[in-house]
């Protein structure tokens, strides 16, 4: 599957760097697993699905996994949680032409990190991250404040596309601020 990096127009505005991040800085720019850091750093880490559901990807995720529009995907949403709260808001988007052969488990995940599957394979290639400071007219910020007692106003996101062969997927990690309040 081909991955179309060259996403134009005013809401693919993804920086390639995180300017003026402090302090989720260390967090975003973090290249190894977010799971296996998280997991590092509560003993208690558990991913809590909130949403699992078939629907056709946003127009910018469709052209950045060069699907279709009109066809459907699995999005995953979970929240990662440690020390009983939420820190990171996930969402993942995973083409069904995507969750065949190596990756068929994916689609089935449950309680079960991603990160931990992705990162255990060698063969996976990961883009480089990028990165957004959300706002509140932004889907993904509105998907990950209905988890959250105190509205901020914005919360810091990282992009990346995985791959293994021809299948690719989409993970949005979306930093709550109780990571740093940890």
């Amino acid at each position: 599957m081909k991955i179309n990096q060259h996403v134009t127009g005013s809401r693919a505005r993804w920086l390639k760097k995180p300017v003026q991040s402090r302090p989720y800085r260390s967090w975003l720019i973090e290249a190894d697993s977010l799971t296996a850091r998280l997991q590092k750093s509560y003993a208690d880490f558990k991913v809590h699905p909130v949403r699992v559901s078939a629907q056709k990807p946003s127009h910018e995720e469709a052209r950045l996994l060069n699907v279709a529009a009109r066809e459907y995907a699995q999005i995953r949403e979970v929240l990662l949680f440690g020390e009983a709260k939420a820190v990171v808001f996930a969402h993942s988007v995973l083409p069904y032409q995507s969750l065949r052969g190596a990756w068929r488990s994916l689609g089935r995940l449950g309680n079960k990190p991603l990160g931990a599957v992705l990162f255990a394979n060698p063969n996976v290639k990961r883009t480089p991250l990028a990165y957004k400071k959300l706002s509140l007219n932004h889907s993904l910020y509105q998907a990950a404040i209905k988890h959250l007692s105190d509205k901020p106003e914005f919360l810091w996101a990282r992009r990346s596309i995985f791959s293994l062969n021809c299948a690719s997927i989409m993970v949005v990690e979306i930093f709550l601020p109780a990571l740093i309040k940890s």
